[in-house]
């Protein structure tokens, strides 16, 4: 499982991006990017001039960091979507959203991709009625996310699903609140990942 070890605040901050990394909060006047849009450090507020090389690392770190991915594992699905048909980095992006941690976070059962990590992990949540515990499941279409009966009491799961609105529910998930289930209707399109991403930048970056 991924985690960040560092200020889920300074690691948005270094990246200059909300990566909603904290769920809620991220919502509020209290978010880091609101109150200090500068990199973290005693010279975050000096002016740099990045490389090309920079600003591909600068974007792969990002993605990476918005989906919660070791290194490691972020180069294994970049080969990955290297060997699929398609443009190599939109195939990224969908290996990513396919993950069950992201979809957890997607569905509302969980605040952030980290809180969704830790309900997979506990055996809180059901893939087509059986447990799944492994955070980078890969969803197809047609399957069904379930939170586990003797879980379904857990108040800080009926938060989040109150909270869902505010967040906004993808086009490709649909959520049964009162059953406590969410169906993946199809695969999402590039367009419809709105988190400001330059993938090309990463297969840049990976190819040379």
């Amino acid at each position: 499982m991924s985690q960040v070890i560092e200020s889920a605040c300074k690691v948005c901050r270094r990246e200059l991006t909300k990566l909603f990394l904290k769920g809620d909060r991220c919502y509020t006047d209290k978010c880091a990017i609101d109150r200090r849009g500068y990199p973290p450090g005693q010279h975050g507020q000096g002016r740099t001039k990045a490389s090309n090389y920079g600003i591909q690392l600068r974007e792969k770190q990002k993605i990476r960091r918005l989906y919660g991915i070791h290194e490691k594992q972020f180069r294994k699905y970049f080969h990955e979507a290297e060997r699929r048909k398609g443009i190599t980095g939109t195939n990224l992006l969908l290996i990513l959203e396919q993950r069950l941690d992201n979809m957890v976070y997607r569905s509302g059962f969980a605040s952030s991709r980290s809180e969704g990590r830790q309900l997979i992990s506990h055996g809180h949540i059901m893939v087509d009625g059986k447990r799944v515990t492994c955070p980078s499941y890969q969803l197809k279409m047609g399957q069904e996310i379930s939170v586990v009966e003797k879980s379904r009491q857990k108040s800080r799961i009926n938060l989040c699903l109150d909270a869902v609105e505010r967040r906004g529910l993808p086009a490709w998930v649909e959520l049964n609140k009162t059953n406590y289930t969410a169906t993946i209707k199809g695969i999402p399109a590039r367009e419809d990942l709105t988190m400001p991403m330059q993938e090309q930048l990463v297969v840049e970056l990976y190819s040379k």
